[in-house]
């Protein structure tokens, strides 16, 4: 027969592997689900990017047309002012 110290033993062994099996099968579920979140997270930023990206442009096309603005009306105010000089030296003569 078997001796029972051997069994008691090898049961031992056993509820350690498969202990050790249980805490190997959470720490796989635990890290399939930090993948989601990264995956996730990844996925937001990625919107967040495009987001962002389009508001640049859209600024962008603001700032150049306040660029194209003001500087027609830098040549307005010298037109106006060269259109006052003449005037004035005209009036002076």
């Amino acid at each position: 027969m078997t001796d029972p110290s051997a069994i008691d033993a090898a049961a031992r062994r056993l509820a350690h592997a498969l202990d050790a099996l249980q805490a190997a099968v959470v720490r796989k579920r635990e890290a399939d689900s930090g993948g989601e979140a990264v995956a996730t997270q990844l996925h937001a930023l990625g919107n967040d990017r495009a987001r962002l990206a389009a508001e640049l442009d859209t600024a962008a096309a603001h700032a150049r047309r306040l660029e194209d603005t003001n500087r027609e009306v830098a040549r307005r105010i010298e037109v106006a002012m060269t259109t006052i000089e003449k005037l004035l030296d005209e009036h002076d003569r």
